[in-house]
């Protein structure tokens, strides 16, 4: 597989599981497990922005 491939395959990974996260959150009847969820959530989802934006510009990020 290709750098590229590889690395769009990183990023649908760390979606889906910021997806799963947010879903844990929802279920989460402590307000504080709850807002862990969600942060590392939204990292991974921060995380997966900047990788595909590296991704477009033809950046490798293991470089």
């Amino acid at each position: 597989m290709s750098v590229a491939g590889e690395s769009g395959g990183r990023v649908r990974q760390l979606r889906a599981k910021a997806q799963e996260l947010n879903e844990a959150a929802e279920r989460a009847t402590d307000p504080e497990q709850r807002q862990r969820l969600q942060d590392k959530a939204r990292r991974l989802r921060e995380q997966s922005e900047q990788e595909s934006s590296m991704n477009d510009r033809g950046m490798d990020p293991m470089v």
